[in-house]
């Protein structure tokens, strides 16, 4: 984890970013020293059971829609949404982050640590701050737990019951449990959840050193979007409208972030050809 950091802080070792500014490196630093006390100090408390299902729902949803075949975009993007989740209070989970090839705009997340954000919505983002926003949200939805809870609301889950912990050893059992996997994380989650996860993105990557208008500025570019264009289709099946995303962030952000100023870095954002 500190090799991690230090990596994505100085010039995240992308090949693309340029030197950080001595503005850059001294607020890095303080947030590098705090969160490497937060690790060692902070279970993630992530269960067998939360860490196999996971893992079955990220395979299934990558054998829909496999990585695009850029390992600088990959890297650049774990290296960004691993500095924003070490400053939750699960920062030792074994996080993974990915951009998958789909022209669709969205972003998934699953339990255990794994977010995917598609081609397409990767395309819309303008900086690394927006990068930062819409991979914390996702993050809110892992550390909240939310797509555990539809399982276990519907029946479908019992975390910590003996017959899920037998199961997790064997894949086709897990299977069994969660359904498609890739239909889990593609279902509308409720929209307390969903705005929830947005305060909690805004929150994590002001705390990383980004600028906290970053996930709203990604909404406002999603709501110039007809509800039936193709490409956002599903996202506006799965989420609620992004005026209403940015009516409760307006709410629950008030001037309480004006005078935090956060780094866009649109400079060391990794351009996607």
């Amino acid at each position: 984890m500190k090799k991690i950091i230090g990596m994505c802080l100085l010039s995240l070792a992308c090949g693309t970013a340029q030197a950080a500014s001595p503005f850059e490196q001294e607020l890095f630093k303080t947030l590098k020293q705090s969160v490497q006390e937060k690790v060692q100090g902070t279970p993630s408390g992530a269960t067998e059971e939360e860490l196999a299902i996971g893992q079955q729902i990220a395979g299934n949803l990558l054998g829909a829609a496999p990585l695009v075949k850029d390992d600088r975009l990959q890297k650049y993007v774990n290296l960004v949404g691993r500095w924003v989740a070490s400053q939750s209070e699960r920062p030792d989970l074994v996080w993974h982050f990915g951009v998958i090839e789909s022209n669709d705009v969205n972003a998934f997340a699953a339990p255990g640590g794994y977010i995917f954000l598609t081609r397409g919505l990767y395309k819309l983002l303008r900086d690394e701050a927006e990068l930062a926003g819409v991979l914390g949200h996702e993050i809110g939805h892992v550390i909240r737990q939310h797509h555990l809870k539809i399982l276990q609301q519907s029946k479908l889950l019992d975390l910590g019951s003996k017959a899920v912990a037998r199961s997790v050893s064997n894949n086709d059992k897990v299977q069994g449990l969660i359904g498609s996997g890739a239909e889990v994380v593609a279902r509308g989650l409720d929209k307390d959840a969903e705005f929830e996860a947005d305060r909690i993105g805004v929150v994590l990557s002001a705390r990383a050193g980004y600028d906290a208008f970053g996930l709203p500025g990604v909404l406002q570019q999603i709501g110039h979007y007809a509800k039936d264009d193709g490409d956002v289709a599903l996202l506006f099946k799965t989420h609620p409208h992004p005026d209403d995303r940015l009516g409760k962030l307006d709410v629950s952000m008030s001037d309480r972030f004006d005078s935090v100023k956060g780094l866009t870095l649109s400079k060391r954002f990794y351009k996607l050809k």
